[in-house]
């Protein structure tokens, strides 16, 4: 688990988090909705350590990460897995490479016991014999696919996912979706997405997080958000052609 308890943010006289307490449980995929400018970013990236907050605590399973210093926070990072947008991939790489880079940087695995491991997780993403393909010769999907078990080639406790289906077609991102629900449960990982598409909230909302103007605004489930009766989650629901369609079945 992942608890956020009161964090408040500041770039210059501009407060982005306000007071903001959440709960990012395991097993489930935790979404991170709202506007662009909302400081759901902000959040993700206060998460990871890539910001300080100005007050309050991050906590990872009761390890106050916030108050850590850069040493300690190394070996909380190392059970982090992520997910970039757009993939982020080596281009020098080739598939097996790209996948590997996290086990030559961070474990002591043989050369044998990582190939296994590189094998077993793209496998476990459907992309079997990929190893030798470089990014250029991979569609969105598959790009996103090997990303994707990048991220989880080390076993990890936590991932955190930018706008995984982002540039994707819906098919393509209905299909990232499911991979990363499935993954999720499977393995218990306490997965956090930011995002936008309303696609995602519908498929895979387990649990979802609406930040508003920098304060947390609604938390509810998939079922839940489309009859809240606010305002301002409405807006943000309903502004999709998707979205209204549902409303109206």
């Amino acid at each position: 688990m992942i608890e956020v308890r009161n964090i408040n943010k500041y770039f210059g006289d501009h407060h982005v988090l306000k007071d903001v307490s959440v709960k990012f449980t395991k097993g489930v995929t935790n979404l991170v909705i709202g506007q662009s400018g909302s400081g759901k970013t902000v959040l993700i990236k206060c998460m990871v350590g890539l910001h300080n907050i100005d007050s309050g605590e991050i906590r990872y399973n009761d390890r106050i990460f916030s108050k850590m210093s850069f040493r300690e926070k190394k070996s909380i990072r190392q059970e982090i897995g992520m997910l970039f947008q757009g993939g982020a991939l080596f281009d020098y790489m080739n598939v097996e490479q790209n996948v590997m880079f996290p086990l030559t940087m961070f474990s002591t695995k043989t050369a044998k016991e990582k190939l296994d491991r590189v094998n077993f997780c793209l496998d476990r993403v459907n992309l079997p014999n990929a190893n030798k393909l470089k990014p250029s010769e991979l569609s969105g999907g598959m790009t996103k696919r090997v990303a994707i078990a990048r991220a989880i080639a080390l076993n990890p406790e936590y991932l955190f996912c930018d706008e995984p289906n982002s540039g994707l077609d819906p098919q393509t991102a209905n299909v990232i979706d499911k991979l990363i629900s499935e993954i999720t449960k499977e393995y218990q990982i306490t997965t956090v997405i930011n995002t936008h598409d309303m696609n995602s909230v519908m498929e895979i909302g387990d649990c979802i997080h609406f930040i508003y103007k920098g304060e947390l605004w609604w938390e509810g489930n998939k079922d839940e958000i489309m009859n809240t009766g606010n305002k301002e989650i409405d807006e943000f629901v309903f502004s999709t052609e998707l979205t209204r369609k549902l409303k109206w079945k």
